[in-house]
């Protein structure tokens, strides 16, 4: 038995002479998913369909709600243009429904083909009118069904009855790659996540601080790349051994502007970083106004160390909201593991909130800290996660 399901592309139909390249990124994701998997992809204007075999159904559903570009989806029936083959086609998604408890249902038909006798109302009308002789357990209710029975009839006929949600936005890879300074918190896996919905091609950069942090710190931050992983298809790693960097800043730095400092020293990393592997933005999840680090004065300093467009999704997003994003996606439950990242073990009890910008870029020029972050860029370990990793990491 096979699974047939439509696809619904989103925004990259709004596209004009370039449509076809985002199309063919959004197949060529479709197919990073799907690899190990026998599918089969065809596109018409409008709608991609994908079949696989019936026992590869719910990783093809958990590819398609995790595949940016998608509007949505629907496992459906396809048909030949025939009404009687349509009907039966109705029959059969609504008896699947009935079979699921629900008790009521309106039709939905959509004629892009114009040559096909039937207009739209009439078409929905007979269809409710054979659904309801073959299953008497339901009722037409049109103003607050349990579900709806949709006919599309284009190239040929197809029917479905539970639509799904897909993450919306642009094909990975479509908008370039973007550096994301992934921390151990519940913010940057979000701010990931929201990129990766614009289309950027992620790797992440984490700064280890061992033994200040512990191992079980890093494998936390290994889970939320594989959960983000998810939304990418693939991410690399790169985890910064940072202790030496950090230690001098200690030493060196006044203690009210550490964590300015230490912010800014990741920003010079990253940067770094970014240009090794043709990155064109750096992410961030930081909120304006959320901690003390994150004051107008104190970004405009961190920003400094870099020349490339800072990107920041949470800027301006409530940390409700931001938790309930990172619980829809599956990182907050990692997120909040009791292991600490280096920036939470070394802040001052009173960090600067708006420090001079001209004193504090003198400032941090005067550590030196150049050749320790180069040294650190040196000694990093670098891991890729593809979708055999989120496969295992999600159980499927």
């Amino acid at each position: 038995m096979e699974s047939f399901f439509l696809i619904k592309p989103g925004e990259i139909l709004l596209k004009k002479d370039n449509q076809q390249e985002f199309i063919r990124r959004l197949r060529q994701q479709i197919h990073l998913r799907m690899a190990g998997i026998t599918h089969n992809i065809e596109s018409f204007p409008g709608r991609f369909f994908i079949t696989v075999d019936e026992n590869d159904r719910d990783r093809t559903i958990f590819v398609l709600s995790h595949c940016p570009g998608l509007n949505g989806f629907s496992e459906a029936v396809k048909c030949a243009k025939k009404t009687d083959d349509i009907l039966a086609a109705a029959v059969l998604v609504a008896s699947k429904a009935a079979g699921l408890g629900k008790t009521s249902f309106k039709v939905e038909t959509r004629r892009s083909d114009k040559s096909f006798p039937l207009g739209s109302y009439e078409m929905s009308a007979l269809a409710g009118e054979t659904v309801l002789a073959a299953t008497p357990s339901l009722r037409v209710d049109v103003h607050n069904p349990a579900f709806t029975i949709n006919i599309e009839i284009r190239e040929r006929a197809y029917v479905y009855g539970f639509p799904e949600d897909g993450p919306r936005g642009l094909p990975t890879g479509s908008s370039g790659k973007g550096l994301l300074l992934l921390s151990g918190g519940i913010d940057s896996p979000v701010a990931g996540y929201m990129m990766a919905k614009r289309g950027l091609l992620l790797e992440c950069i984490y700064f280890h601080a061992y033994p200040y942090t512990s191992d079980e710190a890093r494998k936390k931050v290994e889970r939320l790349a594989t959960r983000l992983a998810a939304w990418t298809g693939s991410l690399r790693l790169w985890v910064i051994p940072f202790t030496e960097t950090q230690m001098a800043i200690k030493k060196n730095a006044e203690p009210e502007a550490s964590t300015m400092m230490l912010r800014t020293a990741m920003m010079e990393a990253a940067d770094k970083v970014a240009h090794r592997i043709n990155a064109k933005a750096i992410i961030t999840g930081e909120s304006l106004g959320q901690v003390a680090s994150q004051t107008v004065e104190n970004l405009a300093i961190t920003q400094s160390a870099t020349g490339l467009p800072v990107l920041r999704p949470l800027i301006g997003i409530d940390k409700e909201d931001t938790v309930k994003t990172a619980q829809r996606i599956g990182t907050y439950e990692i997120s909040i593991l009791p292991y600490e990242d280096c920036c939470v073990l070394f802040s001052p009890k009173h960090p600067l909130l708006k420090p001079p910008r001209g004193k504090s870029i003198e400032a941090y020029a005067s550590l030196g800290l150049s050749p320790l972050i180069d040294e650190s860029i040196a000694a990093a370990s670098v891991q890729r996660y593809g979708y055999k990793d989120v496969v295992s990491e999600y159980g499927h």
